[in-house]
């Protein structure tokens, strides 16, 4: 009996030092990355409040329409890039990468042209017309970067797959500098004020991209994985597509409605109060969930490898220790919050009524922390599954059949204001951790790998085998 408990503990330290060592620059990649459009704000809030407000809308836009629709398409690649890794189909890797850099470089031109007559658009939805020509402005300007910013989502899937993260973090720092230097040149030194901003996001993206592909090319680390270009990916597209659109949903139901907020805050009383205590308190979940983000990308990379390589213990193992990993950290983000209560809103203004509000709300906003870093986790998990219709699902009944109507009842109707509206996030965050935690206690693992197993094109009987002889072993 010792000897066994012994041979588990040994399990659960191995791994949980490779979740940590995937984890951890996961982290700092993700920041990297966050910080190119914060930095260019940042600079941009040195010229004018109304170029401030039209980049500010322009840059939640092209989140909302964009950027996060190419982060969620590429997110299928954590199953398949994941699991074929792990069945040692290494060329795989390659093919299915590039399928999906055909398919989201084809979804950038719809994507564009509505970044084109976004003014519009904006207007229609009741923004201000003034601001709403600013920001169309600056999202055409930004148009150069949506293929740039999907090639990088899928070559960092293709990386981060096969355990290759240290590159992408160099890679990623590099860029942080650089961006810097040209938002400083642009912007303040040439006089081309916020389309300076948006053209140095695009000269940063295609750098980081450029940088990366080059790596992939000429690295011996990638020589079984990348073989060069090959008519093969295009026969998987309508494989990808059936994976993609629903991780795209997965991502998108969850982000839009966090801009939906910051729309119904307007419509408050004194919205400027409402808009701007909501937006530091948007803007703070945002950072924080930079850490389980991270947590979530070494999980879903370790899940998809075992299930991949037929050892469905190893994969459940590898759930235990990313929800153990995001506890720990949920509850620490929470105490870090807590810790700065009265003092953590003087980070983004000085105006005394504002600054009340966000301490006020610094209680729920930790709350929504700890439980955003477990459900984060939870969605790492359902990507290294491929259980993203499912998750779709989840975040559709989560966000829109609870959580948004439970935020317009408590805002306007018991008059609870931003309070209210954060609420109702947090109300949704609860339901999909319940509704995640369900799923995965339900899982037959054995099944799931002898899905990979067909999803990679193996033999799910063999697997079957190899998934049992490891329990005997491991037991």
């Amino acid at each position: 009996m010792q000897e066994r408990m012994s041979l588990w503990n040994k399990e659960i330290a191995e791994e949980l030092k490779k979740q940590l060592w995937l984890a951890g620059p996961m982290i700092f990649v993700s920041v990297f990355q966050y910080s190119l459009q914060m930095v260019s704000l940042m600079f941009v809030g040195h010229l004018n409040e109304l170029l401030l407000a039209g980049a500010a809308l322009g840059t939640s836009f092209v989140n909302a329409t964009g950027y996060n629709v190419l982060m969620g398409m590429s997110s299928a690649l954590d199953t398949f890039c994941g699991q074929a890794y792990g069945a040692k189909q290494y060329h795989m890797l390659g093919v299915h990468t590039q399928g999906a850099m055909f398919v989201l470089t084809l979804v950038t031109i719809p994507i564009s042209i509505i970044w084109v007559f976004l003014e519009p658009i904006l207007v229609v939805i009741h923004q201000d017309r003034t601001i709403a020509a600013e920001a169309q402005l600056y999202a055409r300007y930004l148009i150069p970067s949506l293929s740039a910013n999907g090639l990088l989502r899928c070559i960092t899937k293709f990386l981060q797959t096969q355990n290759i993260v240290f590159p992408m973090v160099l890679a990623t720092g590099l860029t942080s500098l650089l961006h810097i230097l040209l938002c400083w040149a642009f912007v303040l030194k040439l006089g081309l004020g916020f389309k300076g901003a948006a053209i140095a996001i695009c000269i940063s993206t295609w750098f980081n991209t450029i940088i990366l592909a080059l790596y992939i090319w000429f690295s011996p680390s990638c020589k079984n994985t990348w073989t060069g270009f090959s008519i093969e990916a295009l026969n998987h597209i309508p494989q990808f597509l059936r994976l993609a659109f629903p991780s795209t949903l997965m991502v998108c139901l969850e982000s839009w409605t966090f801009e939906l907020m910051v729309l119904l805050s307007g419509a408050l009383p004194n919205a400027k109060l409402e808009t701007s205590v909501l937006s530091i308190c948007l803007n703070t979940s945002g950072i924080f969930w930079m850490v389980p983000f991270g947590v979530s990308a070494a999980g879903s990379t370790r899940i998809s490898n075992e299930l991949g390589a037929g050892k469905p213990t190893t994969a459940y193992l590898a759930v235990k220790v990313t929800m153990f990993l995001a506890f720990t950290v949920g509850l620490v983000e929470f105490a870090a919050l807590m810790l700065l209560w009265k003092v953590w809103g003087r980070a983004f203004t000085n105006v005394h009524e504002v600054l009340v509000y966000v301490t006020s709300m610094m209680p729920i906003l930790a709350s929504s922390a700890f439980i955003d870093s477990l459900q984060t986790a939870f969605q790492g998990v359902a990507r290294g599954c491929g259980w993203q219709k499912v998750g779709a699902f989840v975040n559709l009944g989560s966000y829109y059949l609870l959580g948004v109507p439970f935020s317009v009842v408590t805002a306007f109707v018991l008059h609870l204001k931003g309070r209210g509206l954060f609420l109702g996030i947090v109300l949704a965050l609860i339901v999909q951790v319940l509704c995640f935690l369900v799923i995965t206690l339900r899982a037959n693992w054995e099944k799931e790998a002898n899905k990979a197993a067909k999803r990679v094109g193996g033999s799910g009987v063999q697997l079957q085998t190899l998934s049992v002889d490891q329990n005997v072993n491991t037991t």
